[in-house]
């Protein structure tokens, strides 16, 4: 996903932050800012851990205290975004079509993730194998999230167990997000990310024949 760190979209449920907490997100944010200049600057590969440290005055250690890889300088915030969707998806009106439901709820990572700068980073990760990677598997992660939210939606859920729809949807969905990024950065972000959205989501509800 083509989109720049951001400590607000980090959440931790209904609880409000602490001060350790928010100073934890305040040095994330820092350094999630200095590897990503960094990483546009001299390209992902060439870019150290040792070099983002030194840059952001922290030891080696002490950058793996905020991330876990290198990757996670770039997508780490997409955790709290996920969450963030999640609750966009339960505050819809419950009588409120399941798609619709969820084409209204992505508006809040929309918004997010398509201001301009956004745009080289959503390069980089198309380059960038690892960033890829960890790309799906931060996307596989909001898709856990939105799974028992849309079941709930589905009024013969419960009756039909396993029901593989809920999943099909969330998967529908994001599949949807990422051909619209895949788009936005191919434009160079002169066409309109929501309406790309809108036009791939439109796609999946009623395919168009050749």
């Amino acid at each position: 996903m083509a989109a720049t760190p951001n400590s607000s979209a980090e959440t931790t449920g209904d609880r409000p932050p602490g001060l350790r907490d928010r100073a934890r997100r305040a040095v994330r944010s820092e350094v999630a800012a200095v590897a990503t200049r960094l990483f546009l600057e001299r390209g992902f590969a060439q870019t150290t851990v040792d070099q983002i440290a030194a840059e952001a005055g922290l030891s080696r250690a002490s950058f793996f205290r905020y991330f876990a890889t290198k990757e996670d300088a770039v997508l780490g915030h997409l955790e709290g975004y996920g969450q963030q969707l999640r609750h966009a998806l339960s505050e819809r009106p419950r009588q409120e079509p399941v798609w619709e439901a969820l084409r209204h709820a992505f508006d809040v990572v929309l918004e997010v993730i398509s201001q301009p700068e956004a745009l080289n980073i959503g390069r980089m990760m198309n380059e960038t194998p690892s960033l890829k990677a960890r790309h799906i598997e931060k996307w596989l992660a909001w898709q856990e999230l939105l799974v028992p939210e849309i079941a709930e939606r589905l009024t013969e859920s419960a009756a039909h167990s396993p029901d593989p729809r809920p999943r099909a949807l969330a998967a529908a969905a994001l599949a949807c997000l990422d051909a619209a990024l895949e788009a936005w950065v191919d434009s160079e972000g002169t066409e309109d990310l929501r309406g790309l959205f809108t036009e791939a989501m439109a796609a999946v509800s009623a395919p168009v024949h050749a």
